[in-house]
């Protein structure tokens, strides 16, 4: 198993791997200790990757709440060149870029799959090599010690809409009719910093922003509210504020 430090890191990897060590330590050890020439490739990079995503000490120390799977870690976001800080991916020209066509996946005569989608996939794991995925409460990972103390940082926050968005409650796995407030909170709060860029998505008459937070007004696709009796036009009420640090010569249609 080769691990390298360009790769993506998920935090639900991390706490996995975790867990499957600390399953095979008293095994680990037996064997370690009753046979010098074992060794275990998979479990070394297991081991190493996961000291190098890991904040302080205690990883495999068996120490903690892991069993449990509660006050995760966060995964690490730092400096020397893996954080967050460093400079962003090519994501050019060329038709290499994000806004690439889609993959062809049918048949007449375009070649084995394998031939087809060999590019796709590795233009797509180009675009994620150096990105860092946590799983967890959104605050987590808007502290100042992964945003702007690397420097200036975009933050684009999309929560749930909230009560005052007038919308069916239940409508996510995991809903919640509150957080967008908070999100709001923090939004306002950390506004004015400067090296902060900070988009927070909702309905028009959702959030109260203060006035200098510009707005943008965009429409949504239907999707499965095209196939109600009755439409609800939410689509169309869909907004952006950007906070006072954003370029607004960069935007459009602003209101």
């Amino acid at each position: 198993m080769a691990v390298h430090a360009d790769n993506p890191v998920n935090e639900n990897d991390l706490h996995a791997r975790h867990v499957w060590l600390l399953q095979r330590r008293e095994e680990l050890q037996s064997s370690l200790d009753g046979d010098p020439d074992f060794f275990d490739a998979q479990i070394a990079g297991y081991w190493v990757w996961g000291l190098s995503c890991w904040i302080g000490s205690g990883f495999c120390s068996g120490n903690g709440p892991w069993w449990v799977n509660v006050n995760r870690q966060l995964v690490h976001l730092g400096n020397n060149g893996q954080g967050v800080n460093r400079q962003l991916v090519h994501l050019g020209n060329n038709g290499q870029g994000v806004n690439r066509q889609l993959v062809h996946l049918g048949n007449n005569g375009q070649g084995e799959p394998q031939a087809r989608l060999g590019p796709w996939f590795n233009a797509l794991a180009e675009r994620l090599r150096r990105v860092r995925v946590c799983s967890g409460d959104w605050s987590r990972v808007c502290g100042p010690s992964v945003t702007f103390k690397h420097g200036l940082t975009g933050v684009f926050l999309d929560p749930p809409y909230a009560d005052t968005a007038d919308r069916t409650s239940d409508l996510y796995r995991t809903d919640s009719e509150s957080v967008a407030h908070a999100v709001r909170e923090w939004a306002i709060a950390n506004g004015e910093n400067n090296l902060l860029r900070i988009a927070l998505c909702g309905y028009d008459g959702e959030h109260e922003m203060p006035g200098n937070w510009s707005v943008y007004q965009w429409s949504a696709r239907d999707g499965y509210g095209s196939q109600a009796k009755q439409r609800s036009g939410n689509g169309k009420r869909e907004r952006i504020w950007f906070s006072p640090a954003c370029q607004a010569s960069r935007q459009s249609s602003l209101l």
